[in-house]
């Protein structure tokens, strides 16, 4: 089983929840519709990955998202991800109303850094990506569609959340093409306060 680093221990989720479509301006950039719920779907743990593995025969497009760990339903952990996506075949899986997993729940999809407790109100928090120390992405509560307690209670009405799950809460605009030798850096805060950084490298 994959894991992650959660308050310097291990921890193996069952699977990582996703969120699509949460931020306006990045379905604006992809010319999608403006959901009337939210567009859920999951990546399993064989996704789970702390390294940007490209892949040579796909166009492979980064998305960063503030991520929340889980445990006993409540969000008890606070981390950054990015969900790695096959956008030429997710374009085409979606042409034909086909379901997204080929395009988003293959192996190493889900970038991960470490999680750190985290307990207090997400409604300050924000984030920062970085592409080759260029800032491509920022967001955060105020921007998301869904809450992450709306989240939280929407995928309870119909999924079993496990101790360790990972929950994705969705990207801002800014999404694009990753390259060999890509270096991303990611930053998360709480009102204003840096609270975790990490770096990822593209192999």
């Amino acid at each position: 089983m994959n894991s992650i680093q959660f308050d310097s221990e291990a921890i193996s989720p069952s699977k990582v929840v996703c969120i699509g479509r949460n931020y306006v301006d990045h379905i604006k950039e992809l010319n999608n519709e403006v959901p009337t719920s939210p567009v859920i779907f999951h990546k399993p743990n064989s996704a789970i990955s702390n390294t940007i593995i490209l892949d040579s025969c796909e166009e492979l497009h980064y998305e960063g998202e503030i991520c929340f760990l889980i445990q006993n339903n409540e969000i008890v952990g606070l981390g950054l991800g990015l969900d790695l996506t096959k956008r030429n075949l997710q374009s085409e899986l979606k042409g034909k109303g086909l379901p997204w997993e080929r395009a988003k729940a293959f192996d190493h999809s889900a970038v991960l850094s470490e999680f750190i407790p985290f307990s207090k109100s997400a409604e300050k928090l924000t984030m920062k990506i970085y592409k080759n120390d260029l800032l491509i992405q920022e967001g955060g509560y105020d921007l998301m569609i869904y809450k992450p307690q709306e989240i939280l209670k929407e995928i309870s009405s119909f999924m079993s959340l496990e101790d360790g799950d990972i929950i994705m809460t969705g990207t801002p605009k800014g999404v694009g093409k990753i390259q060999a030798n890509d270096t991303f850096a990611g930053e998360l805060y709480d009102e204003g306060e840096l609270l975790l950084k990490v770096t990822w490298v593209t192999k």
